[in-house]
Parts: C-alpha cells; structure tokens; sequence
C-alpha cells in the first residue's frame, strides 16, 4: 500500500459516517451499530440485527485495506443469546447479503475515504 491509498480520516469521523451510511445500505427494519476496533485502527466492528423474529445478530470486522477497498470478516453469529453454526445455508445466505451491504456502504464512503 502506497502513503497516498492510505486511510487519512479520523476513525471516530469514519464511524460516524458507517453509522450515516451503513442503514442506508440494510434493509429498511435492520438495525446496525458501528464502532472504533480499538486494537486496530484502520478497522471498524459492524454489528448487524436482522429484521424479523428471527433473532439474529451478525457481528463483522471491516479492515480498510487501503482507501476504497475493505476486507470483511464474520466473527460471530448468534440466535437470541445462544452462538450458532454460521455455516448453514440461511446463515451463510444472510452473511453473504450483509457483507454486500457493507461493501456498498464503503463505496458510498469513498467520497470520505478517498479524499
């Protein structure tokens, strides 16, 4: 990664603007929390609460991998209170769907990122 691709905005102004976006991007009952990694700065952690009874909640890390391109990973899925087996089929459909959600709100982003 070249100095000028990369990430120059302040974190907490980039969770401000995910916090902006990113519902923007969900579907219109989803719920979304976005928040500092503080171990890492040039991530986020996204929390997603689908829409539903279902009670499903999503948890990712976004890794800006340099201005415009972010690395999403899964880290946790949960029913209710109980972790569950992300690898079924409506889980991973959901992961998949939400992951394409995150990547649109970070290019809606790139008018920040990309300065």
């Amino acid at each position: 990664m070249s100095k000028t691709d990369k990430l120059t905005i302040d974190q907490a102004e980039l969770v401000n603007e995910w916090m902006t976006v990113l519902p923007t991007t969900l579907h219109e009952t989803d719920q979304a929390r976005v928040w500092a990694d503080e171990a890492d700065p040039q991530a986020l952690r996204v929390h997603i609460m689908a829409s539903g009874h279902t009670g499903y909640t999503i948890d990712f890390k976004v890794t800006y991998v340099d201005d415009r391109e972010v690395r999403v990973e899964l880290t946790d899925v949960q029913q209710g209170t109980t972790h569950i087996d992300e690898t079924s089929e409506i889980v991973q459909t959901m992961v998949d769907d939400y992951i394409r959600h995150i990547h649109e709100c970070a290019q809606a982003l790139q008018r920040v990122t990309h300065a």
